[in-house]
C-alpha cells in the first residue's frame, strides 16, 4: 500500500462525499466506504505518529496495530505544513503551495513562517502576509466545501470549527458531534506526539506513553460510536537527528542570496546569479554524503512536490536548489531552532505513516 500517499486518502474522502478530486484514490478505502456506507466519517490525525514509531512503541496486540489497513506515505516534504494541508484539501503540495515551515513569499520578497507570519531573517511579524494569507493560499478544505454545499463538515482542532482542552475532551467532542443528526465528515487534529518528540526525541519514554494513551482512548472511543467509519493517520513520522551548522561552511554561505528556507531536512537555497555550478561543487563536497541535491529543473521534472497545477509561488519558493536529507543529518542556520527529533527527510521513519480503520457499530441499510 505504500505506493499511495496521504493525498490519495484525502481524495477517497472527497469521492465518498461527492466532491471533485484530482488524484488517485485508495481502492481498499473506497471499498470500505462502499461496503459500510457510514453516516459518520471521522479522521483523527496524530501529528508525527509515523508507522515505524508505532512498530517500536506498541505491542502486536495493540488496537492500532490490529486495525492497521497498511502503511501509506506522507507527501513530499514529510512535514506538517505540507502534509496536513494535503489531508485537509486533497491537493498535492505543488498545488496548494504550503511547502514547508519557512517559505519564500515572492510578492513580499521575504522568507516567512507560514503559520505565524514571522519573517525568518528579522524575527518580526509581517502584517501584510497575515492580511493576505488566505488570498496567497486559497485552496479550500474538504470541510469548508461540504459546508458550502449545505452538508456537515467540521474540523476539530485547536484552530478549527470546534476545539478541545486535552485528549480526553477531544474524544468527548468527537463522540457528541457524531451523535448529532446527518451524514458528516470530521477531521480531527492532535499536535501530539510531534511536539514532545521534537523536544525529547522520538523514542523517549514520554512519547511511548503518549502513543499508548492515544491507542487506548481511540479504542474506547470506537466502542462508543455508532454508524461511524473511524480512521487514524499521521502527517509524517520522526527520526532522531544530528545538526550541521551552515555557518561552519563559509565557502557555501558566501554563494547564497538569502538564508535557507522550507525545512532543515528539505532545504531550499537561493544562489547568487552565475554561482550555481560553484555552489553545486562546494555543497556536494561538504554535505554530499548527508543530502541529495536537486536543481530547480530537476525538482520540476521529477515532480518531487507532486503532480497537478502549480501554485503561483511554487517555482520561486523552491529557489535554485533543494537539498533532501538521506541520513540522520539536518542543516541549520543561526535563525533555526535545533530539535532532538525531526522530519522532512526521506528516510522510512519520516515518510511512512499508518492507515488505521475501524468500523464502529455500523448498521447496514437495507
Amino acid at each position: 500500500m505504500n505506493s499511495y500517499q496521504l493525498v490519495h486518502f484525502a481524495c477517497s474522502i472527497r469521492k465518498y462525499f461527492g466532491l471533485p478530486y484530482h488524484h488517485e484514490t485508495i481502492p481498499v478505502v473506497d471499498q470500505l466506504f462502499e461496503q459500510e456506507k457510514p453516516e459518520n466519517v471521522v479522521v483523527i490525525l496524530f501529528d508525527g505518529m509515523g508507522s515505524r514509531i508505532i512498530d517500536r512503541t506498541l505491542e502486536d496486540q495493540a488496537f492500532f496495530k490490529t486495525h492497521m489497513l497498511g502503511e501509506i506515505r506522507s507527501v513530499f516534504p514529510a512535514t506538517t505544513t505540507a502534509a496536513t494541508t494535503s489531508m485537509k484539501t486533497g491537493l498535492t503540495p505543488v498545488e496548494h503551495g504550503m511547502l514547508g515551515w519557512n517559505m519564500y513569499i515572492e510578492p513580499l520578497d521575504q522568507i516567512i513562517e507560514l503559520y505565524t507570519g514571522i519573517e525568518k531573517e528579522t524575527g518580526k511579524v509581517n502584517e501584510t502576509y497575515l492580511e493576505k494569507h488566505r488570498s496567497y493560499f486559497p485552496a479550500k478544505e474538504i470541510t469548508k466545501e461540504l459546508q458550502e454545499q449545505g452538508k456537515i463538515g467540521l474540523e476539530i482542532s485547536p484552530y478549527g470549527d470546534k476545539n478541545y482542552q486535552d485528549l480526553y475532551d477531544m474524544m468527548d467532542v468527537i463522540q457528541k458531534t457524531c451523535r448529532e443528526k446527518g451524514k458528516k465528515y470530521l477531521y480531527v487534529y492532535d499536535p501530539e506526539p510531534d511536539h514532545t518528540m521534537h523536544e525529547l526525541g522520538s523514542d523517549h519514554e514520554k512519547v511511548r506513553k503518549l502513543i499508548q494513551e492515544r491507542n487506548d482512548q481511540v479504542q474506547k472511543l470506537s466502542q462508543q460510536l455508532e454508524n461511524t467509519l473511524l480512521f487514524v493517520v499521521a502527517d509524517h513520522g520522526h527520526t532522531t537527528i544530528q545538526y550541521m551548522d551552515l555557518e561552519d561552511a563559509p565557502e557555501v554561505m558566501e554563494l547564497l542570496e538569502k538564508t535557507t528556507s522550507l525545512e532543515q531536512r528539505t532545504i531550499s537555497f537561493r544562489v547568487k546569479k552565475g554561482k550555481e555550478q560553484l555552489f553545486e561543487t562546494r555543497f556536494l563536497k561538504r554535505f554530499g554524503k548527508a543530502f541529495q541535491l536537486y536543481s530547480k529543473q530537476q525538482v520540476i521534472d521529477l515532480h518531487l512536490f507532486g503532480t497537478g497545477k502549480e501554485h503561483p509561488f511554487f517555482e520561486s519558493a523552491i529557489g535554485d536548489y533543494i537539498a533532501v536529507a538521506i541520513s540522520n543529518q539536518a542543516l541549520c542556520t543561526k535563525e533555526d531552532f535545533k530539535l532532538i527529533s525531526h522530519h522532512a527527510g526521506i528516510t522510512e521513519d519520516e515518510v511512512l505513516i499508518p492507515l488505521i480503520a475501524v468500523c464502529c457499530n455500523i448498521v447496514k441499510k437495507v
